[in-house]
Order: C-alpha cells, then structure tokens, then sequence
C-alpha cells in the first residue's frame, strides 16, 4: 500500500493506512504518533509498531499491553515506568523469556517474573537478581530448559549440587 508523506497529518488517511499495515506509522506525522486511536489501529495490525509511537505512548499501560501481548520483544521500547509494572514485564516474558533483560531491577528480583522467564529461556536466569539465582526452585526451571544455565547460580552450595546432578 503506498503512503503519501504529504498526507502524513491526516488522520482519516493514516488510520487507513495503519489498519491495513502498522509498520506504516513511521511515516505519520508526530503529531498522530502521538494519536492513541491511530497507535492502537497500528499495533492491533502489527505488534512491531510500538517502536514509532510517541514516548507518551509508550508509558501507556493500554497501548504497551496490546503490543506486547502480540510481540513480546517490544518490551524493549516501554517507559521506565512500565519496566517496572508487574502485569506489563508478566505477559512479555509469558511470550519470549528473554524480556526479562528489559525488566526493571525490582521485577528481576520478582519471583513470579524471573520463574516465568527462565521457564520460557533458561539462559536468562543471568539476568535475575542475585537472590532469585540461588533459588532452587527457579534454578531448576532454568536448568531444565538450559543446562549451562548452571553456571548463573549465585550460590556456590546450590551451583555445586545442581551441576552433579546434572552429570
């Protein structure tokens, strides 16, 4: 679908356009990125379009949500406020463990956050708090799904026993 830049603040035009292909709301002006209506009619059509939404956008919980419950990965371009809201960094690690790395310092130390990740990518357990990587319980997750998770135990008693029994 081809975009006319010259149209790029219109509103009618570009909620056309998004609808049909998200990625296209790099082209709208400021102005619509900033457009709660027009950023939900791009996300709902390709998850990936939260990256061209306005900052303010993306420190909105409705918005963030609905692309990172298509696209976990997207995690990466929330607000510092949203990498530390638990329902937020939840659903996205519920997708791709690997959005644990995006998570605020207190959510990498949030059980039910850093359990879900490592459940999904074991490897991840690096970026857990010091605390949760010598959990056995959320070792064990980890190991399971990655089996040189083992060297991010941060507890040598559990590292040792985990790595034997391993073997």
């Amino acid at each position: 679908m081809e975009f006319d830049t010259s149209k790029s603040d219109d509103k009618q035009y570009v909620l056309e356009r998004v609808s049909y292909k998200g990625s296209l709301l790099d082209l709208a002006s400021d102005r619509l990125k900033n457009d709660k209506e027009v950023v939900l009619a791009a996300i709902k059509q390709d998850g990936n379009a939260l990256e061209f939404a306005s900052k303010e956008l993306k420190d909105d919980k409705e918005v963030v949500l609905e692309s990172i419950k298509k696209v976990g990965w997207t995690a990466c371009y929330v607000s510092d406020r949203l990498a530390d809201d638990k329902e937020v960094m939840l659903n996205a690690v519920k997708i791709d463990g690997q959005e644990l790395y995006y998570a605020s310092p207190k959510l990498r130390d949030d059980y039910d956050v850093v359990l879900e990740a490592v459940s999904k990518k074991g490897l991840i357990l690096k970026y857990a708090s010091k605390r949760l990587r010598a959990n056995k319980e959320i070792v064990q997750a980890a190991i399971q799904n990655y089996k040189n998770a083992v060297e991010y135990i941060s507890d040598e008693n559990l590292k040792e026993k985990m790595a034997k029994s391993e073997n």
